[in-house]
């Protein structure tokens, strides 16, 4: 996502859950008052203070992500419910590929009358695994 290490695009807590054997469920959840957090690339510690208690569930953002062909998982949200007022939305959708190579996600806002107003308009952003951990 564009971002820059003193503004970034969005600060977001992505829980991940197996569903059996075959999807996994990525629930979004936001922490509030985000900017107290805005160096905690850079120090992780600060993150430290980040409680699952006081995380914000994003009703309606959550994609469950089905088993494709070897270990890749695609999914997406579901229809409009995933409510967003950024930038003159109404609703967000997300849709997400994961593979062993790297993850292909593709945020968009749309107002109530169906018009993208932010996001990639061709395709989703494309981050390139560089190594194991």
């Amino acid at each position: 996502m564009a971002s820059t290490l003193d503004k970034p695009y969005r600060q977001r807590i992505y829980h991940l859950t197996l569903s059996g054997d075959s999807a996994i469920i990525s629930t979004v959840f936001e922490v509030p008052k985000p900017e107290r957090f805005i160096s905690g690339v850079t120090h992780p510690e600060m993150l430290d203070k980040i409680t699952k208690d006081s995380l914000i569930k994003r009703v309606g953002c959550a994609i469950t992500l089905n088993k494709m062909d070897g270990n890749s998982f695609s999914g997406s949200t579901p229809g409009k419910q995933c409510l967003s007022s950024l930038r003159g939305a109404a609703y967000a959708t997300s849709k997400v590929a994961i593979s062993k190579n790297g993850i292909v996600s593709w945020d968009q806002g749309w107002d109530a009358q169906d018009k993208q107003v932010w996001g990639a308009r061709k395709e989703g952003y494309d981050f390139v695994k560089k190594e194991n951990w």
